[in-house]
């Protein structure tokens, strides 16, 4: 199996941690243990045994995850290690060579280079810019025919922080249901909506939904690396096997916490706690795009911390970023990473000083660059 390399990924591991402002993640800032631990919770979790857990997760874990799902039970469960494996074991437990995937773009590129890894044909539709990053119907119902086997949607969308419309989602059940298509939907951004209502999940709109999700967006929790995939009991055998091969089981603390942080009387504070760094962020990516309003044309991001922003500059987004990372060591992602130049995806999750620092060292290389 040969796969492309996963640009993004490998640019934000290797350089993350090692420049000035990090603005290149799509989360807030993390939170610590003891934010979202009571002092005794915290005192169980220092006694906790580091053992092997059920590999699909615990019965506790996936009960919780089970009732943010409407009609979802245990057995419609399976918590993997981190959202990325859960899109990893979907897209191998269903596709197959000569398979095409109708995949909805801009999207997180993993699924993008493993389909392609797999032998299906990726037969792309775009969110128009005009449309609020929305979709086009029709263009949906074209892309769509005997051979599809998964329609593949990002909803919160990465990277541009858009929501489906109501109708845009129906169009995707309806083209799916015509052919008897899978729907696997990345909903790791649910929670995350700054001023919205949480995003409804395509969980129990059709009967081939995959939906994954996990703590590293909404929750502020990526280094518990806890994911999950809420499916058809029938498939959930299927998909828990495919994690024999993988990564096993989630790690013990990692699931302790996970339940934790997903109970009833915790979730909503911490989800609170997200919207606040949002609301608060994002006036300030506001007032600093503002400054260019001449230049930057941006769709108001409406969930995750990311605000994908189009530039007029005649420079090519990997040279522009890798001069903001080399010149004044922050770091942000490329449109190039999405298949789209002449983007900039930026961050606004951080520490509010972080992410104003970071701008201004943003501006110090724009003010360099000739006028559109």
């Amino acid at each position: 199996m040969k796969i492309q390399p996963f640009e993004m990924e490998r640019m934000q591991s290797e350089w993350e941690n090692r420049v000035s402002h990090n603005l290149s993640e799509s989360g807030v800032h993390p939170m610590s243990v003891e934010e979202f631990l009571t002092p005794d919770e915290c005192q169980d979790l220092l006694r906790r045994r580091l053992v092997y857990v059920q590999s699909n997760g615990t019965d506790e874990l996936r009960a919780t995850i089970a009732g943010l799902y409407p009609g979802a039970a245990v057995e419609n469960v399976v918590v993997t290690n981190g959202s990325a494996e859960a899109n990893f074991i979907c897209a191998w437990r269903t596709i197959e060579p000569g398979d095409e995937v109708v995949m909805i773009l801009p999207n997180y590129g993993q699924l993008l280079g493993l389909f392609g890894g797999f032998g299906a044909k990726v037969v792309p539709v775009p969110l128009h810019e005009e449309r609020g990053w929305g979709l086009d119907p029709e263009e949906l119902r074209r892309a769509v025919n005997a051979k599809t086997k998964m329609i593949v949607v990002c909803n919160p969308n990465n990277p541009t922080g858009a929501i489906l419309s109501d109708a845009d989602r129906a169009a995707i059940v309806s083209a799916a249901a015509s052919v008897g298509a899978w729907i696997l939907a990345d909903e790791v951004y649910r929670g995350a909506e700054r001023d919205a209502p949480e995003t409804p999940s395509f969980w129990g709109t059709y009967d081939r939904v995959l939906a994954t999700c996990g703590l590293s967006k909404a929750y502020g929790l990526p280094g518990l690396r806890i994911g999950w995939i809420v499916a058809p009991a029938s498939s959930t055998y299927d998909l828990w096997g495919r994690k024999d091969y993988t990564s096993i089981s989630p790690g013990a603390l990692s699931d302790f916490l996970a339940q934790k942080a997903l109970a009833p009387a915790t979730r909503p504070r911490i989800l609170a706690r997200t919207k606040g760094i949002l609301r608060e962020n994002y006036a300030v990516l506001e007032s600093w795009a503002g400054k260019r309003r001449d230049a930057f044309r941006m769709v108001t991001p409406e969930a995750g911390a990311i605000a994908y922003v189009r530039y007029p500059w005649k420079v090519n987004s990997t040279e522009l970023v890798l001069r903001l990372r080399d010149q004044q060591s922050v770091l942000i992602v490329p449109g190039d990473h999405f298949g789209m130049d002449g983007f900039l995806r930026i961050g606004y999750g951080n520490e509010p000083h972080d992410l104003s620092g970071g701008l201004k060292r943003i501006d110090a290389i724009l003010d360099t660059l000739p006028a559109a």
